[in-house]
């Protein structure tokens, strides 16, 4: 298996240390970047081109879906899992209509998890 490439985009310094200490762990994952901003997102998302985007849905000025409206548009478009502290019901049809692959709850959020999820959506790729 070829080492999965992330990209941790969250405004709260204590999550994106959490997020990346969570993917250093986890054999075949590297944090390729991180960004506290929708529009730093993008940004490193086309020069580090990563394969997964662990992306906070309340961002400040550029919204998660918005940021992930643009990540989709990128060739090769990265898979993007949302991720927030909001019950998934209130986010599924915006998850949907951005182009994430999934959604998780920072409470829920861990290396077991984002394996599992991989596996999924990683496959969605192949």
């Amino acid at each position: 298996m070829a080492e999965v490439r992330v990209l941790v985009v969250d405004d709260q310094p204590p999550f994106r240390r959490a997020a990346e200490a969570v993917v250093d762990v986890m054999d075949g994952f590297t944090v390729v970047g991180s960004a506290e901003s929708g529009e730093e997102a993008v940004r490193l998302s086309e020069e580090l081109r990563p394969d997964l985007v662990l992306l906070d849905v309340n961002l400040p000025a550029m919204s998660g879906t918005e940021t992930c409206r643009h990540l989709s548009r990128q060739e090769p478009a990265p898979i993007v899992l949302l991720v927030s502290t909001y019950d998934p019901a209130e986010w599924a049809e915006d998850v949907a209509e951005c182009g994430a692959a999934g959604y998780l709850r920072k409470s829920e959020f861990g290396p077991d998890r984002l394996h599992e999820l991989w596996e999924v959506l990683g496959r969605m790729v192949e």
